[in-house]
This record gives C-alpha cells, sequence and structure tokens, in this order.
C-alpha cells in the first residue's frame, strides 16, 4: 500500500490530468467545484489531502464517478465491491480518457439496473393478448351454443330533392 505523501500526489496527479483532458483552467475547476483556487493547486501539487467532501465535489465538476476519484485517492479498496473501477483506475495500458469513459459507462449501467430493480412491474396491457376465461366441463356441458349475429342490413339512401319555384314552372 502507498503511503499517504504518495496518495495525495497520485490523486493530485489525477486531478491535474483530467482537469487539463477537460481544457479547463485551474481557476475554473475551483469556481465549478466550489473550492479555493490557492487550496485546488496544493492538491494537484500532492501537498494537501482533499476530504471526501472535496473530491466528490472534484468528481462533480470534472464528470468523472465519484468512486473512481475515491479509488484514486486511497479511500476505496476492492473490499468495498469496487473492483471493477479498480481495475480501470489501476489499467496502466488505459489512457485517463478512456477510464473515464469507461467509468462512467458502468455507473451508468449500475444505475439503470438499481431502477429497473425498484421499479414496479407496469401492469399488463388489456388490448395485447386475449384473456382466458376458465370454465368447468359441466358448465361448458350446460351452456347453449352461441348463435351467430346477423349481419346489420343497411337502408338504402333516398335523396329528398324539393322542389323550388323554378323547377315546377
Amino acid at each position: 500500500m502507498a503511503t499517504p505523501k504518495v496518495l495525495s500526489h497520485d490523486i493530485g496527479d489525477f486531478i491535474r490530468d483530467l482537469r487539463q483532458n477537460a481544457r479547463i483552467s485551474l481557476r475554473q475547476l475551483a469556481e465549478q467545484a466550489g473550492v479555493s483556487n490557492p487550496y485546488l493547486s496544493q492538491i494537484e501539487r500532492g501537498l494537501r489531502k482533499p476530504s471526501a467532501e472535496v473530491l466528490q465535489q472534484l468528481a462533480t465538476a470534472l464528470r468523472v464517478s465519484t468512486p473512481m476519484m475515491y479509488l484514486r485517492a486511497g479511500l476505496l479498496d476492492l473490499k468495498d465491491g469496487q473492483g471493477v473501477l479498480a481495475a480501470i483506475a489501476n489499467d496502466a495500458d488505459l489512457t485517463e480518457v478512456q477510464k473515464q469513459t469507461l467509468t462512467q459507462i458502468y455507473e451508468t449501467f449500475r444505475r439503470e439496473n438499481a431502477r429497473g430493480a425498484d421499479a414496479p412491474a407496469p401492469p399488463p396491457d388489456p388490448t395485447s393478448a386475449p384473456r382466458t376465461v376458465r370454465r368447468s366441463a359441466k358448465s361448458v356441458a350446460t351452456e347453449a351454443p352461441a348463435t351467430k349475429a346477423a349481419p346489420e342490413k343497411t337502408m338504402p339512401k333516398t335523396t329528398n330533392k324539393v322542389a323550388t319555384a323554378t323547377e315546377k314552372e
């Protein structure tokens, strides 16, 4: 396990890389995350170790998942059920942008699955399938056979001509 100094420097480098990839200034990120410009500078240089709350604010401003930020800061490990995020974060063959993208996709899938599990099942559509009525054999035998309804007869259309004064002449 890395020492706290190394972890804080690692998270600082990580935040700086994310910020530079997003093409925003230190001042802009500080404003978006709600932290002071000097404090963010100290975090990026590894002089300060940010709290979980500050990491969450930075993750939101940088549009990365909070668990990924916590992993990089050493606040989460594999025991916390974050194995996929840890694997993504620690994969040396992926760029930071690829790690961000994979993490965002993974988190989106998890949120959708959680929403789907919590949502009640939709009521059955009465028009989608015919309803089956169960009857006993006795009731079927005693029912009268159904008769077909005769087709409706239509009356021929009649036109009523009203004689006008000009027609009578």
